[in-house]
């Protein structure tokens, strides 16, 4: 079965045996085995804190965090999202310390979350050794505005690296912005636009061009739970790694990362310890599209 999405084509299949990704050097001898296995990535149906620690040293090029905000959702029997502030705080480190120890040197690290909680989290990653490189604010509405206070319109996304610089960053450019109504540009950019570049202007550090994943072709209908668009994790994977590199995601959710890694031609790992069924569904059925992805990554 062959899906297409904008100008993503991915061939849906279920691999043979001898089609299956193996990723040897990476696991120790006690891993479990995987819940699912395609040509490029494992999942594996259980909670972080226990596959993470079964993971060699220094063998992941990026991890894409996207871990719960402890908002008091129900996730399942599994999950607990209404933990005291010490506690969550807690939780996060001890994975984040897992993380920060199965990266390459050099390796990208991508934690969303929201600003309440990537404070302090942002803070532990630089007393842990690892370099800041942005806090990219990511413009979506998806709360009520709070009596008091101003209406919250973005995430978090942190973005570290494992020493110094990061081994791989790829500078991505986008299309220069039109209105959605009468197709003219937005900008006037000074009066230099004939001087601009024709693939695009430079990605900042504030990414309003990302959809909310509202309508049913872009999330699955048996999660309730927020969903990423792939516009987004597509960013951050063009960003730090080239194809046949490693990306592991340990809260799978409704499996974005690994969507995007089968597209854009990556290994991946992924741990999920609730909805692992409703990705195995997503990656080997054409029931959720893509979001539409223009950037220009330069090599």
């Amino acid at each position: 079965m062959t899906r297409k999405a904008n100008s993503i084509q991915k061939t849906l299949v279920f691999p043979t045996a001898s089609e299956i990704w193996n990723p040897e050097g990476i696991f120790s001898d006690d891993v479990p085995s995987p819940h699912f296995r395609s040509e490029l990535g494992q999942l594996y149906a259980d909670d972080c804190l226990a596959i993470l620690p079964q993971i060699r040293e220094g063998v992941i090029d990026t991890v894409f965090a996207d871990p719960p905000f402890n908002l008091g959702k129900k996730y399942g029997s599994k999950v607990n999202d209404s933990l005291s502030e010490a506690e969550y705080l807690d939780w996060c480190k001890r994975w984040l310390l897992e993380c920060i120890r199965i990266l390459k040197p050099g390796g990208s690290l991508f934690v969303y979350n929201l600003p309440k909680w990537n404070i302090p989290i942002g803070a532990f990653l630089s007393e842990s050794g690892m370099t800041f490189r942005h806090w990219i604010a990511v413009n979506i509405k998806m709360l009520l505005p709070i009596p008091g206070r101003l209406y919250p319109s973005h995430y978090s996304l942190l973005y570290y690296c494992k020493g110094p610089k990061p081994k791989t960053f790829r500078n991505i450019r986008t299309p220069i912005q039109v209105c959605r109504h009468c197709g003219k540009e937005i900008k006037d950019y000074g009066g230099h636009r004939d001087a601009m570049n024709p693939k695009g202007v430079n990605l900042t550090d504030v990414w309003d061009d990302v959809p909310p994943v509202r309508h049913a072709k872009f999330k699955s209908e048996k999660r309730k739970a927020n969903q990423l668009s792939t516009k987004l994790v597509s960013r951050a994977v063009e960003m730090s790694t080239t194809k046949g590199d490693l990306v592991l995601d340990p809260f799978g959710g409704s499996g974005t990362t690994f969507d995007v890694c089968e597209s854009r031609h990556r290994h991946w790992i992924g741990i999920e310890l609730e909805d692992y069924d409703l990705i195995v569904d997503r990656l080997t059925t054409d029931t959720i599209a893509q979001h539409q992805f223009n950037d220009h990554i330069e090599e």
